[in-house]
């Protein structure tokens, strides 16, 4: 029997900013909703690209060029977004018993940079029903906690060759970003690559059209050193491995999507349910139905949530760093299912409402009183789903030479049963992909829900 072919790493390296700032020789310190990360698993996400620009008769110098600008492109982009080439330092106090956590770009290697190859097409990535597991090699720095970026890099990218096509896996460490700052770094090193190839490096060595802003927002009263009372990080950091789970990305065109939308205004009589308030009912409701449970039983659907224009004043559209929450709708099994589409959508419409600045801030204050860590096995719950990312990054707008993507993968990282994560559809205009990770029961029962699936719209139009 032949073995599944595996990714191969050729090389590796660590990229640094092209250049030295005055702002990337000083610390970096970390806010609360950073450091409240610390346990979780970095971010990892990625591009899928058709390798059709390159010339048959010369694959290996395209490649060997193409890295070539990816690097250096990466080292510019470094230079606007400094904390990503560091590394994290904690420093401890005996008396009293505490921790002070930044981000040091001084003394760091960099960013890291690898180059793998992978004997498969892009066909063999796409055609399959669920996500091949080979795709989980396409991302470097697996399975670590956030912590672990005292000894890691906190960025990672990793190329992999296929026969056909480019894989760029990019593994950002999510006490530095949320998703909202990860898509932002990503469409800034799109754009410097760009515009390099167009022969205009002199002008975004010191410019690019929407600069990070790195100031870390702390509450008042608060300055930028916060304690935490630990002795050991060992009682704060924890290492959560998936269970076993199918990944499946499901898409939902701008037209059917369109309709769950006005379906649900209608039978709540209101129109202020989003498009994507409408969709997650859809599969919360689906969800819910293929898990069979009992009518009392309370379920859930949670939604991480940008906070930067809740509060008042808002934070910038571009601060770099976290910026984020998760908000709860939740009702009896028996109650979400007997009820519409408009009464689920309307309880998530609710909770993105409510989350005021008022709330915001209360949730914060209690935060400092009680400093805690998230723990991503704690977010597990049968009963429930949780939804990350975002249909509104601009995942596709990202180009490196090749054209549009064709698809968005992720990797390991923070995959439970009842985990999505939402991106923008191939083809834009409104439509969305679900990426969901389901046991194997219930992900076969969702399949066979009517409801559910006569809403899924044909995959990427490519394949």
């Amino acid at each position: 029997m032949n073995s599944s072919p595996a990714v191969n790493h050729i090389s590796e390296c660590f990229i640094k900013p092209l250049y030295t700032t005055e702002e990337l020789k000083k610390p970096c310190y970390l806010s609360p909703w950073d450091i409240a990360m610390s346990s979780i698993h970095y971010i990892q996400k990625g591009l899928l690209f058709n390798k059709s620009s390159a010339p048959d008769h010369n694959q290996e110098e395209f490649v060997k060029t193409f890295l070539d600008k990816l690097k250096h492109s990466l080292s510019l982009a470094l230079v606007h977004f400094y904390p990503l080439s560091g590394r994290l330092v904690t420093r401890k106090s005996e008396d009293p018993h505490s921790y002070i956590f930044f981000i040091d770009c001084n003394n760091s290697p960099g960013a890291k940079f690898i180059y793998a190859t992978l004997d498969m097409k892009v066909f063999d990535i796409l055609s399959p029903v669920d996500v091949p597991v080979i795709v989980k090699s396409f991302f470097d720095l697996d399975r670590l906690a956030n912590h672990d970026g005292h000894t890691n890099s906190l960025l990672s990218i990793q190329v992999t060759e296929l026969i056909d096509g480019i894989f760029i896996g990019c593994s950002m460490n999510h006490c530095v970003v949320d998703g909202t700052s990860y898509s932002h770094f990503l469409n800034a090193w799109s754009e410097i690559f760009q515009l390099q190839a167009q022969g205009q490096e002199q002008e975004i060595s010191v410019s690019i059209s929407r600069p990070p802003i790195h100031n870390r927002w702390f509450p008042d009263g608060y300055g930028r050193i916060l304690n935490l009372p630990f002795k050991h990080h060992d009682e704060f950091i924890s290492r959560y491995e998936s269970p076993e789970l199918r990944e499946r990305i499901f898409h939902f065109s701008a037209e059917s999507i369109a309709k769950l939308k006005a379906n649900a205004n209608a039978e709540f009589n209101t129109n202020k349910i989003s498009s994507f308030q409408s969709l997650l009912a859809l599969v919360w409701k689906a969800i819910t139905r293929a898990r069979h449970l009992p009518h009392d039983q309370m379920t859930n659907c949670k939604l991480a949530i940008n906070n930067r224009s809740r509060l008042n004043p808002p934070l910038p559209r571009d601060y770099f760093g976290n910026s984020i929450n998760v908000v709860m709708a939740i009702a009896p099994a028996g109650e979400l299912l007997e009820n519409s589409l408009g009464w689920a959508a309307w309880k998530l419409h609710l909770a993105v409402k409510n989350h005021t600045d008022k709330m915001v801030r209360e949730g914060l204050q209690a935060w400092l009183q009680t400093p805690t860590i998230y723990q991503f096995a704690q977010l597990a719950d049968p009963y429930g789903m949780i939804v990350g990312s975002s249909p509104r990054f601009n995942m596709y707008g990202n180009e490196f030479g090749m054209g549009k993507a064709v698809a968005i993968r992720s990797g390991y990282a923070n995959k439970l049963d009842g985990n999505l994560m939402a991106y923008p559809g191939y083809e834009g205009g409104g439509s969305i992909d679900l990426e969901i990770c389901l046991s194997p029961d219930t992900m076969r029962a969702i399949e066979s829900d009517e409801e559910f699936m006569n809403a899924v719209s044909m995959s990427n139009p490519l394949f």
